[in-house]
């Protein structure tokens, strides 16, 4: 059985569910960036979340959950998903064989430990990585991955292993589609929609988000003693900041880029100011992981003190930031 879509374009992302927006939407005509996907679908967070548990550490998210992006797309296109789950593999292999056969470009929510086509030593146990299928050649499918430069192949039995992976934010075969598409065009007001939403994630009152799950997890880490326990919560944090989808710097950086073009669409100069601030709260977050690394492997005294008063420090910046914001599209 082969079938591809001759018209779809791969395009390389620095993380998987924004680089699945844009290349969707621009592959039904609304051209746009992935920061702009990032951006627009307001996906900039923050989450302490003590319990769920990921490898018996608390999930620490520097976005906002699976599918927000996805979703965050409907509004300001006017667009209507379809998202479909199934309880067998087998079912959810011969769905996707029959969107593939009408031609259509078909979003997967994956596991990332089951794909062949990455490095043994980048597999992880992570269910929410998201992909594009844009055909089947014989038995492989023929995949667009955001994270890789070209698009890859990938074998039936393979990629049914990694859509039906178990665990944390399992997967249950999800695909996705649009069915509609009403506008092309990125309007001023969703933008402006879009930041104020982002504004209220990060200054609100919930203590597990935003600048709030920031000042908890900076307590959380002053408490932490110089053992086992404490190496490993310090690490975990770290791969949830740097390995994880773009993590906690990557995410800010991209956020910025949103906030660049975001001042070229609605005319607000105040944003590319702001965008350069964002760029350096990004850089802090590179710090303070390079700060970790260095404390875990040796090369420095491990201080969860230092590490505590580095999280506020960041803590504080975002909310500066914010509130700046808030202030430029109010």
């Amino acid at each position: 059985m082969n079938m591809v879509n001759e018209q779809f374009r791969h395009r390389h992302a620095a993380h998987c569910e924004s680089g699945v927006a844009s290349t969707l939407m621009s592959h039904h005509g609304a051209e746009i960036s992935e920061a702009m996907a990032f951006g627009l679908s307001s996906a900039l967070s923050f989450a302490y979340l003590p319990f769920v548990k990921l490898t018996g550490f608390p999930l620490i998210a520097y976005r906002m959950p699976p599918k927000f992006i996805i979703r965050g797309m409907a509004k300001p296109f006017g667009t209507r998903f379809r998202f479909e789950t199934f309880r067998k593999p087998g079912d959810g292999m011969r769905r996707l064989d029959e969107l593939l056969a009408q031609g259509k470009v078909v979003g997967l929510q994956t596991s990332v430990f089951w794909l062949p086509y990455f490095p043994e030593d980048m597999r992880f146990h992570f269910n929410a990585h998201n992909l594009l299928v844009y055909g089947k050649e014989g038995d492989d499918y023929l995949i667009s991955d955001p994270v890789t430069e070209e698009p890859q192949r990938c074998a039936a039995a393979d990629l049914q292993r990694a859509r039906f992976a178990r665990g944390v934010l399992a997967p249950k075969g999800l695909l996705y589609y649009p069915e509609t598409l009403g506008s092309t065009v990125v309007q001023p007001e969703a933008i402006r929609k879009a930041i104020r939403k982002t504004v209220r994630i990060m200054l609100g009152p919930i203590p597990l988000i935003g600048v709030r799950g920031m000042r908890m997890l900076a307590n959380k880490v002053a408490k932490l003693k110089a053992d086992e326990y404490g190496f490993n919560y310090i690490g975990h944090i770290v791969r949830m900041q740097e390995e994880i989808g773009t993590g906690g710097a990557g995410f800010r950086f991209l956020y910025a880029s949103f906030l660049q073009e975001a001042a070229d669409i609605t005319g607000i100069e105040v944003l590319r100011e702001l965008a350069e601030r964002m760029n350096e709260i990004g850089d802090g977050w590179r710090e303070f992981g390079l700060k970790a690394v260095r404390m875990i492997k040796g090369r420095e005294t491990f201080d969860p003190a230092l590490l505590s008063g580095m999280l506020r420090s960041q803590a504080e910046h975002e909310a500066g930031f914010f509130k700046k914001l808030k202030s430029a599209v109010a």
